[in-house]
């Protein structure tokens, strides 16, 4: 078996190493022009050569061209940026056709008696009533708000008395300036705080994160659930650190500062304080 094996394998290369010669001649005289031997291994080495060559060319053309933006990974940092300064523009664009939007609603309301005209100061707090009223609860929320008001709707206790917060220490949700209070008349259970984009968002107290998602109205957001029952909820995030079930101090970053979502004016953080399902105003327990 051995030496039929050697003798195949002899056999293969022979026949691949044989030279063929290949031959030019001059019909009237007979006289050979150009003579050339080659083999089969001669063949495929060229034709790898060949196809090396290729592949080296179109590498060099992709590398060194234009072509390369079309490949993931390999934007040009020109083109990358024009992508963000577009996308920018469009969210800019989006937002000024919403609080035009707004705005017309709002005269449109006017009109009609709903709202009444000596109540508007600013076309900016025209437009702000517009948005308070249209900040519905998203499923998730109204899911998780349900649940609380369920299980405590027969503490009467709960109603009047203000939350204890023996040993609880409240850290201030991000640094900037008030921009707007809790209101529940307006359906403005928080507090809004303008800041610049990019800044952090830090928990208030220790707790665990049991939201943490985007939607269309409030843009990203991220829900804690913190001891004696107490919860608080930032909304229009720029991004979001932390994911459901991650364990986080009180100061530690959550998020950073944004203007996402389609109810909102402008880098801000929107910050809500909730106890037993029920919402209270942070500015009783935090200095902003």
């Amino acid at each position: 078996m051995e030496k039929k094996k050697k003798k195949r394998n002899k056999a293969f290369w022979n026949n691949i190493k044989f030279k063929y010669k290949l031959t030019i001649i001059n019909e009237n005289t007979l006289e050979e022009v150009v003579g050339l031997r080659v083999s089969k291994l001669n063949g495929i080495s060229v034709l790898l050569s060949v196809l090396t060559v290729l592949f080296l060319i179109a590498s060099l053309i992709i590398a060194f061209t234009p072509l390369r933006n079309y490949l993931p990974g390999y934007m040009n940092s020109e083109v990358r940026a024009q992508v963000v300064e577009n996308a920018l523009r469009v969210d800019s664009l989006q937002q000024l056709v919403d609080r035009q939007q707004l705005y017309i609603m709002n005269i449109q309301d006017i009109f009609q008696g709903k709202v009444k005209a000596d109540t508007v100061h600013s076309i900016d707090s025209l437009t702000n009533i517009r948005e308070d009223s249209l900040m519905e609860r998203t499923q998730r929320e109204a899911e998780f708000r349900k649940q609380y008001e369920e299980t405590e709707k027969y503490n009467l206790t709960s109603i009047t008395a203000r939350p204890d917060t023996d040993g609880l220490i409240f850290y201030r949700p991000t640094n900037g300036m008030i921009s707007g209070t809790f209101n529940v008349e307006r359906k403005h259970f928080g507090t809004d705080i303008a800041a610049n984009s990019g800044e952090s968002v830090v928990a208030t107290l220790d707790g665990t994160v049991i939201l943490s998602t985007y939607t269309a109205e409030t843009g990203y957001l991220i829900e804690i659930q913190h001891s004696q029952d107490f919860v608080s909820v930032y909304k229009h995030c720029g991004s979001l650190l932390k994911q459901e079930g991650d364990a986080v101090k009180g100061g530690e970053a959550i998020a950073l500062v944004g203007n996402t979502g389609q109810l909102t004016t402008g880098p801000h953080l929107h910050f809500e304080l909730w106890h037993r399902g029920r919402a209270i105003n942070p500015e009783l327990y935090i200095v902003f």
